[in-house]
């Protein structure tokens, strides 16, 4: 019989309530290696500004990181994991994201157990493999850490996932949360009505990852079928490379979306003047006028201009700020500072950087 962990009590509560979970970046000096310092102060930032936990090893903090010449993967989480366990909170969901074939994913899973981690964030990325490639690895992942699922968008690698494979991904038992960012309305459903037909919806957070549309993934109530007849589900958070910045503002807009949720009327006002201001800063940073190539750069760049990176390097130097985008960053900073955290970085930089 298949092992099903189970997430720590704390963890659990959290995941299910909902919170605010950075997609966690890299911090790297001008010669691309790992700035230890700032790598510590960037998790020092997401606990001091409410996240409700992080996320390690995913895309934003770039796949490269398994990379044999660079070999970051360990020693990026074993930095989270220390800062989380300094920081103390047992409310803090600690997720790591796996990627690679079953065997990869699972000795990545394995290693994210041994530091500490709660659960894992299974990337769909994978050359080769088809849906029944992806959900035989998700089940072999599961037998070791609690599975996070993940919707990758197509323009960086996703597949298109159909509701067939949700449902079937959704009855996994180990399966606790899922993550939606393939940035398009129609799938977002799809997944959302796959996760019902599973059955298995009362177990099952729901996080979006459509950084182009969080206030509307927030505020949106899906009213699907499910075998126990008609339902209504909502994303409780969201898992976002977006919220790797301005990390304390996305606290107050998850705090809005509850408060909306539950008949505030002025939230849900105040959450409406705020959608699009959002979906400006973001598109300023994830930089979807050039197919999204400065999206981990961007997140750089906005950190750079709040002086918590020393720059915009990634691992792979084909990668960096699209013409412009700098310039771009620099004005939604201007124009929204109620959504960038200037302030309170600048009031306790120091303290993280020490």
């Amino acid at each position: 019989m298949a092992v099903v962990p189970v997430l720590r009590e704390q963890a659990a509560r959290t995941l299910a309530r909902g919170a605010v979970i950075p997609a966690h970046p890299l911090a790297l000096t001008a010669a691309r290696r790992l700035d230890e310092r700032r790598q510590r102060a960037l998790t020092r930032y997401y606990l001091a500004a409410g996240a409700g936990g992080v996320a390690v090893g995913v895309h934003t903090t770039q796949f490269e990181i398994r990379d044999p010449e660079h070999a970051l993967f360990e020693p990026v989480l074993a930095l989270a994991a220390e800062e989380l366990d300094a920081h103390g909170d047992p409310d803090v969901v600690r997720i790591a994201g796996v990627a690679g074939g079953t065997a990869q994913a699972v000795a990545e899973a394995e290693l994210a157990r041994s530091l500490g981690y709660d659960a894992v964030l299974v990337s769909p990325r994978v050359a080769g493999a088809d849906e029944r490639a992806l959900l035989e690895r998700a089940r072999a992942v599961g037998e070791v850490l609690p599975v996070v699922g993940f919707y990758l968008q197509t323009a960086i690698g996703g597949p298109v996932l159909d509701r067939a494979f949700w449902r079937e991904f959704a009855s996994i038992p180990s399966v606790v949360a899922v993550k939606a960012a393939p940035f398009d309305r129609y799938r977002t459903l799809e997944l959302v009505r796959g996760v019902a037909a599973s059955g298995r919806a009362d177990e099952i957070a729901l996080y979006t990852g459509n950084d182009d549309a969080i206030v509307a993934d927030l505020l949106s109530e899906f009213r699907v079928a499910s075998p126990d007849g008609p339902r209504t589900l909502r994303f409780v958070g969201g898992l976002l490379g977006q919220w790797a910045v301005g990390t304390r503002a996305a606290v107050s807009v998850l705090d809005l979306s509850r408060d909306a949720a539950d008949g505030d009327v002025a939230a849900y006002a105040a959450l409406g003047r705020m959608a699009s201001d959002l979906v400006d800063v973001n598109q300023a940073v994830f930089d979807p006028g050039n197919d999204f190539h400065g999206v981990i750069a961007g997140v750089h760049e906005m950190l750079r201009q709040q002086g918590l990176l020393e720059g915009t390097w990634c691992l792979d130097p084909a990668e960096g700020l699209s013409p412009g985008q700098a310039e771009e960053i620099a004005r939604v900073r201007r124009d929204y500072p109620e959504l960038n955290d200037d302030a309170f970085i600048a009031a306790h930089r120091e303290e993280w950087l020490r």
